[in-house]
């Protein structure tokens, strides 16, 4: 065994610049040198050491001129000097020289100062010499005895790593320990001796926990948190035990320690499922989770009632809580309300739906002008968002929302106001009975909407759901209103000729463009946050809009006019008030034609604009019946169509995540009682305190394809050549941020090759963790060597170097081989994930890196292209099935993904089918990738532009 594979229990940063010094100099350091130089050549050594010397002549001048010192430095040093010297000879018997060192040890155990002697206890914990500790033992005892808790708190793990690996040292350890443990009175201590009893003697450790469980409370956090360990372990091994244990399990839950809480709660879940003990546990998960103030903790702790709220008979009884969980709604961070609220929206029943309204809403109205954090927008966003879901699955609710939300409409935020927008679209249009109050609402707020989005939106629900001769006649007023005096370009002129003020305007921002539902690119301009200069102040709403060029609200204003005229034809017999109403209307859009053809307005308005208003006009004055129902009924039916499929598809995924939960038990299937479980059975179940230390590690055992072997292969990599003299390969495992190297090293030639070195090099965001150590290969024999690749974000990585080596007996200089590069495939860190149409469109504007990969496949099926693209990037398809389906010769589809770092990957496919080119030709068009880092957006444009290529199976 190597001195790079031996046990190594301290680690050393070594600087690899420095030349190594002589064993000379070292001798003469350690011999003559004073304390301060003494201590460098002793560090010297010890790195030596570490690094595979073997340094036998010092061993000596240390024991006689090193090892008498009193100074704590150098005993420090020391205990790690012996920790990693070779104490034993080739043929593994003891070194005379380790008696010397065995009794200068003793006498450190029984030296007056306590650091010392604590200090020495650690490092015996190390020793793997049954020879060197025999003597050492009585010491050893004595020391749990000491006046000191620090030297008392060493002996027993002493103690206890001896009895672990040589029994036949100290056969009574459990004993004495227990009576150490009965009159101790230090925390610390007593945690140590317990942890030693749990190992060693699980009974003594039982009776004495049975002894005192009526103390517990009394106890250290530290002692209280191995208490709940043991019962755990107990309690699974032996279920019959746990009526004796889960009182004591329930009083620790009152602990003062925030840690000693949350275990207790986790372990309460696991031996009992009955609703007192899942209440008690999610009570304390929430206590938890709002008097802790470190927003890691909190989330950590809303998973575990989130993982709760997943066991359908625990659900019930959290469903009872949620007035509790929302009070969680007080932390300022988003993305704890984020969970806490979806968590309320999961767990929210008939019972208590009002309830969640009314503190929802008090939160909203908190929001309200409240702009010192930065999340507030997002958050009240969030709120609206839960609103809306709560009004859609218990419409009782919508009347009681609609009123508060409907405010925010002329909101700042146009985010929150959009979903605003949303929401009483698809309410006006499900319930029936809340129309006239939402008319009513909308007009009150219409003057005051300051984003044109928002105004579109709105002008469009009050057009189509105007149904009454004085709601219709109050639209007229309200557009009037907020377009101000008409005709306007005359109006215009005359204010300018009154008030000239050239210097103030309002910065129009460049054009940005913008991809639409149908993955096409739409244009838009961004009009700069700065305020309008005072002369336009006073402008009304619309006649801004208008001014400064945003003539599509012209369209939709034109479109609206012409429903609610259409419709006031129908209600008014009047001809006379019929003809004036049309009049008005086309008056209306007339003037704005002429506005958009004068050069008034920022930008002129554009041919669609134009056709659009035109028709309008076109269609007031036929006033055919066949425009009447295209305008006034065909708008709202497609409308309809979208909302019923969008709740199919909710009622589609919320079923998936039902089919999920059930656990589906088959006919067959045995049935396992607890109570008649045999001992050896129970301890297959996975034990959690094990599981959360593997994942702790990063050793969590992750599912392999079905043949394990295949999935192994498939990620070999051959480094070199089978007619080179060292022939090396790679297995590439990567765990998270972790990569490992495993490469197997074979020397191919007669001779023995010597110092044989894995030098590795990184390109990307790739770095090597450490120097992977020399070896010595026997001729035709092979070795294994390790080396681990930290991952700093998502994009391609390549791993390239070289094996150098000596050839015993030959002059030459090193030889070489240099290797094939690794590629590291970034698949491995993306996962598919899913977000909102909104939320895509944001991410879409907001990423500054797009990557442009044209098709060049030989698939000739639209939707089987599409299919072979998500199987291939591991991205989500975010366009429902509904709107892909059918044929029509092109596609246009969203994609998605995250990966493990938070980075988020977006994907737009637009392709078509050239018919001209015959049934067989091949899929053409693009795909665009946009993400925040340019490694990400590149690194995904290579890995379709590689497997678009391949043959589809």
């Amino acid at each position: 065994m190597t001195a790079a594979e031996n046990v190594c229990y301290t680690l050393i940063n070594v600087p690899m610049d420095s030349e190594p010094p002589s064993e000379i100099s070292l001798k003469n350091d350690l011999e003559k040198g004073d304390v301060k130089l003494k201590t460098e050549a002793l560090k010297k050594v010890i790195i030596m050491i570490l690094n595979g010397e073997k340094l036998p002549g010092l061993l000596m001048t240390i024991i006689r001129f090193v090892l008498p010192l009193q100074d704590h430095t150098i005993k420090k040093l020391l205990l790690v000097f012996w920790e990693i010297v070779p104490k034993t000879t080739p043929d593994g018997r003891l070194l005379q020289e380790m008696i010397l060192v065995c009794d200068a040890y003793r006498k450190d155990l029984q030296h007056p100062n306590e650091f010392i002697r604590g200090s020495t206890l650690r490092f015996l914990c190390k020793l793997k010499e049954a020879e060197l500790l025999e003597p050492l033992m009585p010491a050893i005892r004595a020391c749990l005895e000491h006046r000191h808790s620090y030297v008392r708190r060493n002996a027993v793990l002493a103690i206890y790593t001896i009895y672990r690996n040589f029994e036949h040292l100290i056969p009574d350890a459990p004993e004495l320990i227990h009576d150490f443990l009965v009159n101790e009175k230090d925390a610390s201590c007593k945690r140590n001796a317990f942890m030693m009893l749990i190992h060693a003697d699980q009974d003594r450790a039982l009776d004495y926990l049975s002894t005192c469980i009526d103390q517990v409370q009394t106890f250290g956090d530290i002692l209280q948190l191995v208490i709940v360990e043991l019962i755990y372990k107990v309690c699974h091994a032996n279920p019959s035990e746990r009526a004796r244990f889960i009182r004591c399990i329930y009083n620790l839950l009152q602990s003062s320690s925030p840690a000693v809480k949350y275990e207790a709660a986790g372990t309460l879940v696991t031996l009992s499922s009955a609703p007192t003990a899942i209440k008690a546990a999610a009570q304390c998960y929430i206590d938890l989770i709002i008097k802790e103030s470190d927003n890691n903790v909190k989330l950590i702790v809303l998973d575990r009632l989130i993982e709760l709220k997943e066991h359908p008979s625990h659900e019930r009884v959290l469903q009872d809580l949620v007035m509790d969980i929302l009070r969680v709604l007080t932390t300022p961070d988003l993305e704890v309300r984020k969970k806490t609220l979806q968590l309320a929206l999961d767990l929210v029943s008939s019972r208590n739906v009002e309830e969640l309204v009314i503190v929802l809403k008090k939160e909203v109205i908190k929001t309200n002008n409240v702009t010192e954090h930065e999340d507030t927008d997002k958050y009240r966003q969030l709120l609206v968002r839960t609103l809306h879901s709560c009004s859609v699955r218990f419409p009782d609710m919508a009347a009681n929302v609609i009123p508060v939300l409907m405010e925010f409409l002329s909101d700042n935020n146009e985010a929150a106001a959009a979903d605003v927008l949303e929401f009483v679209r698809e309410a006006i249009q499900r319930f029936d009975n809340l129309r006239p109050l939402i008319v009513e609402k909308m007009l009150e707020v219409f003057h005051a909407i300051k984003s044109v989005k928002i105004y579109r939106g709105a002008l469009w629900i009050l057009g189509e759901y105007c149904s009454t001769k004085e709601d219709i006649q109050s639209v007229m007023t309200e557009v009037r209103r907020s377009l101000g005096e008409i005709p306007i370009v005359e109006s215009e002129i005359k204010k300018e000729a009154g008030e000239l003020k050239p210097e103030e305007e309002v910065s129009v921002g460049p054009a940005q463009k913008l991809v639409t539902e149908m993955g096409t690119y739409a244009t838009q301009s961004a009009l700069s946050s700065s305020r309008p200069a005072k002369k336009e102040e006073d402008r009304p709403p619309l006649r801004g809009f208008l001014l400064d060029g945003d003539f599509f609200v012209a369209a939709s204003l034109a479109t609206t006019l012409t429903k609610i005229a259409l419709r006031y034809v129908s209600l008014v017999q009047e001809k006379k008030k019929q003809n004036s109403f049309i009049a008005e209307a086309m008056l209306l859009m007339a003037t704005i034609l002429h506005l958009g053809k004068s050069s008034l307005p920022k930008k002129p308005i554009t041919d669609d604009d134009v056709d659009r208003i035109s028709l309008c006009l076109k269609v007031l004055s036929e006033c055919s019946p066949l425009m009447n129902d295209i305008f006034n009924k065909e708008c709202r039916q497609s409308l309809s169509h979208m909302l019923s499929a969008k709740l199919e598809e909710e009622k589609l995924s919320q079923k998936k995540e039902s089919e999920k939960r059930n656990v589906t038990v088959q006919p067959d299937d045995p049935i396992s009682f607890m109570q008649l479980t045999a001992k050896n059975e129970m301890s297959s179940k996975e034990d959690q305190f094990q599981l959360s230390l593997l994942a702790a590690m990063g050793n969590t055992q992750r599912k392999e394809a079905a043949d394990p072997l295949a999935s192994k292969l498939n990620k070999v990599t051959q480094l070199t050549g089978f007619s080179d003299p060292v022939y090396a390969e790679a297995y590439v495992h990567v765990n998270q941020y972790d990569i490992v190297l495993d490469v197997l090293v074979v020397n191919q030639t007669s001779d023995t090759l010597q110092n044989c070195t894995l030098e590795l090099a990184t390109l990307g965001d790739l770095k090597l963790v450490e120097k992977p150590s020399p070896l010595t290969l026997a001729p035709h024999d092979f070795a294994n060597i390790k080396a681990n690749v930290k991952v700093a974000s998502t994009e391609n990585g390549i791993i390239f170097g070289n094996i150098v080596y000596d050839v015993s007996g030959a002059a030459s200089d090193r030889n070489c081989v240099v290797l094939s590069d690794i590629h590291i495939d970034i698949m491995d860190y993306i996962q598919p994930a899913s977000c909102t149409d909104a939320e895509f469109r944001q991410m879409w504007a907001e990423f500054e890196w797009e990557n442009k990969v044209t098709v060049n496949t030989n698939i000739i099926d639209l939707n089987e292209y599409l299919q072979h693209i998500l199987k291939s990037t591991n991205m989500k398809c975010l366009t429902p099935e509904k709107a892909l389906s059918g044929y029509c010769g092109f596609m246009a589809a969203n994609l998605y993904a995250r990966s493990i770092f938070g980075e988020d990957a977006l994907a737009n496919v637009s392709i078509e089918k050239p018919i001209h080119l015959g049934p067989e030709a091949p899929v053409t068009g693009h795909i665009r990738i946009r993400a925040k880092s340019q490694g990400m957006a590149l690194s995904l444009g290579d890995k379709i532009n590689l497997s678009q290529k391949k043959t589809s199976l």
